[in-house]
């Protein structure tokens, strides 16, 4: 397996590593039918895997094999549990925790952009009152973004914030959709509040 080792080269998450048209997406890479273009998914070290000589399809397949210990990776259509790190006015930025139950080990950054926040009234969402720092959210991966991080989606009713902290510094209770009390001081505070079994 020679010719695997020389192809062998690191690419960082959102690097192009060719056309579909003569590539076939294995680990750790993914492929946007929008543009015919195959992306990593991760850092490491990018490979080609040669095609079975039986196969009808003679392209090679590329993966990427993480450097360390492979933690879960973020993909278009995963739900990740993100920490909100910074919210301006057109969007919000976090850092992904975990993909689905499993938690990375890297650092990978999503953004939410202001009309991913919610389905409705799209141009009423305001950010602030959407996200805070340090909120944790529950949100879908849309896609690969630019500068490297994930453009995230919480505009399904169980997506948004699951856990936020109060003024007080205190767990905060949904209320509804849009806010969030906290227990020490009943103080209501608005969020993008996702969906909880039995909440209204």
């Amino acid at each position: 397996m020679q010719e695997r080792e020389e192809a062998e080269e690191l690419v960082t998450p959102g690097e192009v590593l060719g056309k579909g048209s003569q590539l076939k997406a294995g680990r750790g890479a993914y492929f946007l039918p929008q543009n015919g273009t195959v992306y990593a998914s991760l850092t490491g070290r990018r490979s080609l895997i040669p095609p079975s000589p039986l196969s009808s399809d003679q392209r090679p397949t590329v993966e990427v094999t993480g450097h360390s210990a492979h933690g879960a990776i973020p993909e278009p259509g995963s739900i990740v549990i993100a920490r909100v790190t910074k919210v301006m006015a057109r969007m919000a930025s976090a850092d992904i925790m975990c993909v689905g139950p499993k938690s990375v080990r890297e650092k990978f950054t999503g953004i939410i952009r202001q009309q991913d926040v919610r389905a409705t009234e799209i141009d009423k969402v305001d950010m602030h009152s959407s996200f805070r720092p340090g909120d944790i959210v529950r949100a879908l991966v849309l896609s690969l973004g630019d500068a490297r991080a994930y453009f995230l989606s919480t505009a399904k009713n169980e997506l948004g914030v699951v856990s936020a902290e109060s003024a007080a510094g205190a767990t905060m209770v949904p209320m509804s959709w849009t806010e969030m009390q906290c227990p020490l001081t009943g103080q209501i505070e608005q969020r993008k509040v996702a969906k909880v079994g039995g909440q209204a």
